[in-house]
Order: structure tokens, then sequence, then C-alpha cells
């Protein structure tokens, strides 16, 4: 057997050579030393093995982990129009309340949106898409959508938000214990139609003639008219329901109460009137007639005064109820929350234009006042 050639072999090496030369029997001290290092290695790459087929073994496992937090499904349904900037002002409100407890789009959620652009008839046909899909929860925006929810599922949970009286709506029996699949956020008050009229007393003492705007296919119109009926009797003025379907039931109705003296307009929220709201502020300017709107972005868009809740506040507020579903609570131990957020904002370049001089009593309490 020969071994193999070393330039420097070790001293070992050495002196089994030398015994070789004189004829002694070899040692072979290296060979046993190379074979001891080959165990050694030959151990250490079954280590290194058995290592790697852990780590390799873990990474399902891991990768599992990074999954957990899979990705759900939220539906978000409202009777509005896409287009609408104050809509996309609310669908980003709400997604913002969302991000804020640590769920993202694209990561840990996806939302499916749709919009029924005014028309309270597309919500049953939208709804069925949307159960189509298998939420884990539904937003629904509006009266009209949150009724098409509520007809669509009885066990999904339902989250409702911009909806006056849920209880006439048939949605709970109980605000603060509601039972069933369905909880969420009224923007109604009571004593808001009151407020209403005192508001337009104020800035136009010589009303006496006010016409209530409503949809008649809204069936949140009847919450709010009643009370504006208990008030009126207490500020001497009568009141004309006003219901409106499309444009030219506004232009022909507003004409018409407008061609009388002393008249004022209060405009209730709906899919309608928001969708028409240009067309409404536009009329009841060239008519010179005082109108109090439902939410502030009647008046940033020349509106005479609004008096009611923050919209975009109470869609952040709906995301909190979105994510506690979404972590494993049951909408029947949610309350129903009451609207606590109220403001009225002044448009005095409108006020102007009417030759309106208002109180300065009235602007002092404004929230908000655009010149």
């Amino acid at each position: 057997m020969r071994e193999p050639h070393l330039e420097n072999p070790p001293l070992g090496h050495r002196a089994n050579q030398a015994n070789c030369r004189v004829g002694t029997k070899p040692t072979w001290s290296f060979a046993r030393a190379t074979v001891r290092m080959v165990a050694a290695g030959a151990e250490m790459r079954r280590r290194e093995f058995i290592v790697g087929l852990g780590m390799a073994a873990a990474l399902p496992a891991v990768a599992r982990g990074q999954q957990s937090e899979h990705m759900r499904r939220v539906a978000y349904v409202t009777s509005l129009s896409e287009n609408d900037p104050e809509q996309q002002r609310l669908v980003a409100a709400f997604r913002d309340g969302l991000h804020d407890l640590g769920w993202t789009e694209g990561r840990n959620i996806h939302i499916d949106y749709r919009f029924g652009g005014g028309d309270s008839g597309a919500m049953p046909k939208l709804l069925k898409e949307l159960m189509q899909l298998h939420p884990d929860v539904v937003l629904a925006a509006t009266t009209p959508a949150a009724t098409a929810a509520r007809q669509q599922t009885l066990s999904l949970p339902i989250v409702f938000v911009q909806v006056p009286d849920a209880v006439s709506a048939g949605y709970v029996t109980n605000l603060a214990h509601p039972e069933g699949n369905i909880t969420g956020f009224t923007n109604f008050e009571f004593s808001i139609g009151e407020r209403w009229l005192q508001i337009m007393k104020d800035c136009a003492p010589a009303v006496n003639r006010i016409a209530v705007m409503f949809d008649p296919a809204n069936p949140s119109w009847a919450a709010y008219l009643r009370t504006i009926e208990t008030a009126a009797p207490s500020f001497k003025v009568q009141l004309t329901p006003m219901g409106v379907r499309d444009a030219a039931e506004i232009d022909g109705n507003i004409e018409s109460f407008a061609s009388e003296p002393r008249g004022g307009l209060i405009v209730l929220p709906s899919p309608v009137t928001q969708t028409y709201r240009g067309q409404i502020i536009a009329i009841a300017e060239q008519r010179r007639l005082p109108a109090i709107y439902p939410y502030r972005h009647f008046v940033a868009e020349g509106g005479l005064i609004s008096y009611g809740i923050d919209l975009p506040d109470l869609y952040r507020h709906a995301a909190t109820y979105a994510d506690r579903i979404l972590k494993g609570a049951k909408p029947a131990d949610l309350p129903v929350q009451l609207p606590t957020k109220f403001e009225l904002v002044i448009n005095l370049k409108t006020a102007k234009a009417f030759g309106f001089e208002l109180p300065a009593s009235l602007v002092a309490r404004a929230n908000e006042v655009i010149e």
C-alpha cells in the first residue's frame, strides 16, 4: 500500500517512513489519524445534515405561522354613489379606522365594495353578489343597504352605519343588547327636529312655512318627520311634507312651494337628497329659500346651514365594531351606538347672497363658519 505524497509530512509520518527504511514494521499512526479525522468529519456532516433536516421541517411551520394572520374579508355596501367625493371620504374614514387597528388591505384584509348610485332598489342585487363572496362581516351604510343586508342573512355579522332608527327599522328591539346578527351606529337623535326648527327661526324669523324634503323609498324619513311635527307647534310653523324621487320632482316641488312667501326648507338625509344635493342647493339659492341641511358637506358645497352628525367620525367608529367582530366578538354583544358628536356649520357667503343678517349668537355657536 502506497502512502500519499505530502510536501511537509507530520512528524509521525516521517517516523513511519524511517522505520520502513530500516526494515521494521510500520506503526501506521498517520493512517489511524486519518481514519479518525474522516470519521469525525462524517459525524460532523451527519449532524449538519440532521440540523438541516430540522430546519427544512421547520420552514413550513414558520410559513404557517406567517400565514396564521390570514386574509379576512369585509363587504362594504352603500346606496350612495361611488363617484361622490363625500362617499369617497366616508370610505377613506372606514379604511383609516381599520388601518389604525392593524388591518391593511392586501395584507390581512380584503374589502369588497358595492355602490348603489343613489338607487335604493339596487341593494338586494348588490347584497346577493356580496354574499357569494363569503365575507366575514358586512358594513352596511344607509338604511336601504342595512335593510337589504338583514333580508339576505340572519347569521353573517352585519354592522350598520348612517341608520336613523334601528328599532323602527326592525333590526333590533333593544339598543343595549341587540339580538341576532346585526348592530351598528345610528345618525339620529330625537331632539334633532326641534334643533332644526330653532336654527331656521334664528336665521329667518319671518318663516312660517317649512317644507320637509325626503325620499319616500327610504323608510328613515318617518322618524325624522315625527320629531319635526312634534316641535312645530311651539315654533308656530306649518309643515309641508315634500317627497322627492328624482331631479324632476325636486325641481317641480321646490318651485311650487317657493311660489308663496315666508317659506323655508329642511332637507332630510337620504340617498336621493345626497345624490341631487347640488341641484337642491342651487334651486334654494335661486328662490332665496333658507334651507337647513343634514350634513356639513351640503354647506361646503354652497348650502346655507347644516346641523347634524360628523359622518366621517361615525364611519371611523364603525371600523371598531368590524375589528371586534373579526377578532371574535358577536354582534349581539355590541350595543347599538347613538350619535354623540354633532356639528353646526354656516356658510356666510351664502347668507350674504340671500340677504340674511345672521344673529351673532348663532354664528358664535357654529363649529365651523365658511366665508
